[in-house]
């Protein structure tokens, strides 16, 4: 693995986390040594209220909504081309208007 790389969390309706793993994996991320579609998923409750003029794909304007999700974890490299193309990817294929993503940079330590 090449430092920096990046740890992208994506969090997804259950009924969509195969869709959004596939376009993980098909976008390039996940891609740990001689291995690729590695990533690491957890189940749990996410909560929102669209507010006026959003147009939700779960619930509606006003309400305050539960829904199982699914949150998914990859690892992604860090040029600007791979990124974008990831982003993209997992932005076609989510459900949601303002999907919640999470980037974190990855540095090597290993030199301490």
């Amino acid at each position: 693995m090449q430092f920096p790389f990046y740890h992208l969390i994506v969090y997804t309706p259950v009924t969509h986390a195969d869709v959004v793993r596939k376009a993980l994996a098909d976008a390039g991320a996940g891609k740990i040594g001689r291995y690729d579609s590695c990533s690491f998923s957890v189940r749990g409750t996410g909560r929102f209220r669209p507010l006026e003029g959003a147009n939700p794909a779960i619930g509606s304007v006003g309400n305050t909504e539960e829904v199982e999700e699914e949150r998914i974890e990859v690892i992604v490299p860090s040029d600007k081309q791979s990124l974008r193309t990831i982003l993209q990817a997992v932005k076609k294929v989510h459900p949601y208007q303002e999907p919640a993503i999470h980037l974190l940079q990855m540095v090597d330590d290993r030199s301490r």
